[in-house]
């Protein structure tokens, strides 16, 4: 508990199949996943996050080997470095346009992940945000996007399409 807020920090490495995070505990609004929270977490599917929360620390999922899906609702507003690094099998995600800021790593090494939507609204796509997502294919910047960063899609081996709308500013080489 800090701030009148809950922080969900330390969870048990043997959390495993379909993780709901509460809006709330006794009374009090869960407002972030803090550093490493959920970090090898082998056996974890899925996971649900509230709107009550905004924040998704650094390697906070590192390591899910097994999830292959994750809701991020609208108010979350900065997606940490290698919030999502090794999720292996993770197959899709959507970040919504409530996010600014995705971090350095924060999907690297997501081999399955096959389709992302980024949304306008997002900012900054940090170095190496999308290392390794061999599977890939096609990806849409939009017009929100004022940074990307080098080698943001660097090892991406099976992209095809990289739709840059006008307005991206930014972008630096070997991005």
């Amino acid at each position: 508990l800090q701030n009148n807020a809950i922080q969900i920090q330390n969870c048990d490495g043997n959390a495993s199949g379909a993780l709901v995070i509460p809006s709330s505990y006794n009374g009090y609004p869960v407002t972030s996943i803090r550093y490493k929270a959920f970090n090898h977490c082998s056996d974890l599917v899925s996971i649900a996050i509230p709107d009550s929360v905004t924040f998704i620390d650094r390697w906070t999922f590192e390591d899910c080997r097994s999830l292959t899906s994750v809701s991020i609702p609208n108010s979350i507003t900065s997606i940490e470095d290698g919030a999502f690094l090794g999720c292996i099998s993770l197959t899709s995600v959507t970040i919504p346009g409530s996010v600014t800021s995705i971090g350095y790593w924060a999907f690297g090494g997501c081999s399955s992940l096959s389709s992302v939507t980024i949304s306008n609204g997002v900012t900054s796509i940090k170095d190496r945000a999308f290392v390794g997502c061999s599977s890939l294919t096609s990806v849409t910047i939009p017009e929100s996007v004022t940074s990307l960063e080098s080698q943001a899609f660097k090892g991406c081996s099976n992209l095809q399409s990289v739709i840059i709308a006008d307005g991206v500013s930014g972008i630096e080489g070997g991005a």
